[in-house]
């Protein structure tokens, strides 16, 4: 179950609200189960999710182009279905039970789209008066006035950050999931270093990477690898540029497995680096090292933030600048809680987070820490190695 029923009641009960709507893609496949296909591709709400506060079967809204996935996810839900797609039938066909679900969904009325199909469920439930929460983030502009015209005695709540805070704290089988892709990114980094020598390109590992990730059922997401002068583009993507020695080679990489995400990073040194840079990397870790020490419910996203700021600069960096040190991570790369100084989350039992301490010289050098981790009620249980990361490759 990915959807976290408490938090969400709990949630809908603080602000006041009778129902949600999910819309963005991350939302609808958390409050459903349903993960729409066209939803991750291009805008627009292709799929929507109608929940009620008193806990009803959700209602999922989707496109008549896409009924053969809801069909084959064998989700637990009323459906209401809007356009039209052709799909052929020989009579001397005997269906499946997917392709028998999916002639029953085809058979549903046509609501039109999906805006014109929530109109018609909201009013169908007699939700005159009802104060309902909208993802915002997953309409299309205009899509709310038309809302608001035609259902003048409803009082629409923005509720894409209130869905955010509910999926910021896992279920078990969340936690399992990002535990899964946490150790193939680990282990896809070690396929990628097996084939890094003189001459091997940023592409040659990235190949070695994503193909490691795909062998355990995962699917490519983030691969930022990058060498020597390269390793310090934030956002580096993999060249034809040449392993030489002395390269330091940074990723900061990450599948997903089963629609969760990875991101951690790594640094491997082709050849023995610099004192300088031992010291630099040494004192990005022991940042990360002591924000992890001082995880636990109730710590400050903001207090993690000074001290791991602080710590890199005692131990070396003195002029290191961030604005955030960490991030949640789940169907979103970059869920709740933010470790910045301006962030007012507090940490919870069930989060998980990425924890970080980048370091860029433009022209020179790139160094990283990133690892992922679980808020326990006890501190934190780490999802992947941290510790001291710098490869050395001779």
């Amino acid at each position: 179950m990915l959807l976290n029923e408490e938090r969400l009641r709990a949630a809908l009960s603080k602000h006041g609200l009778d129902a949600v709507i999910a819309a963005a893609p991350e939302n609808v496949l958390y409050t459903s189960g349903f993960w729409c296909l066209p939803q991750w591709i291009r805008r627009g709400p292709q799929a929507l999710v109608v929940l009620t506060g008193d806990q009803r079967e959700p209602v999922v809204i989707t496109g008549t182009s896409t009924l053969d996935l809801l069909a084959d996810q064998a989700v637990a839900a009323r459906v209401r279905r809007y356009g039209s797609f052709t799909v052929d039938r020989h009579p001397a066909t005997t269906l499946d039970s997917v392709s028998s679900r999916q002639a029953d969904l085809q058979s549903l009325p046509d609501d039109g789209s999906a805006i014109d199909a929530l109109i018609v469920e909201l009013r169908a439930a007699g939700h005159a008066g009802s104060h309902i929460g909208i993802d915002e983030v997953g309409l299309m502009p205009g899509d709310i006035e038309r809302l608001r015209r035609e259902l003048p005695d409803v009082t629409w709540v923005p509720a894409t950050s209130i869905l955010r805070s509910v999926r910021a704290v896992k279920t078990p089988e969340e936690i399992e999931r990002l535990r899964i892709v946490a150790g193939i990114t680990e282990r896809s980094v070690r396929a990628a270093l097996a084939v890094a020598r003189e001459g091997a390109t940023e592409a040659d590992l990235a190949r070695a990477f994503h193909t490691q990730t795909v062998q355990e059922d995962g699917f490519p997401v983030l691969g930022c690898i990058g060498f020597g002068e390269r390793s310090a583009l934030m956002n580096v993507q993999p060249s034809d540029r040449p392993l030489r020695r002395g390269d330091i080679i940074r990723f900061d990489v990450g599948g997903h497995y089963r629609n969760y995400r990875a991101d951690i990073a790594r640094i491997a040194s082709f050849g023995e680096p610099s004192r300088e840079i031992f010291g630099k990397y040494d004192a990005l870790n022991k940042g990360v090292q002591r924000g992890i020490e001082h995880i636990r419910p109730g710590a400050r996203a903001s207090e993690i933030f000074h001290l791991v700021v602080e710590t890199v600069r005692r131990e070396g960096i003195p002029h290191y600048q961030r604005n955030h040190v960490g991030h949640g991570i789940g169907l979103d790369g970059y869920d709740l809680p933010l470790l910045s100084a301006g962030s007012s989350d507090v940490l919870e039992a069930g989060m998980v987070l990425c924890i970080e301490t980048p370091y860029y010289e433009l022209g020179r050098v790139g160094l990283q820490v990133e690892d992922m981790l679980v808020v326990t009620p006890d501190g934190a249980e780490m999802l992947t190695s941290n510790g001291d990361n710098l490869v050395v490759l001779p």
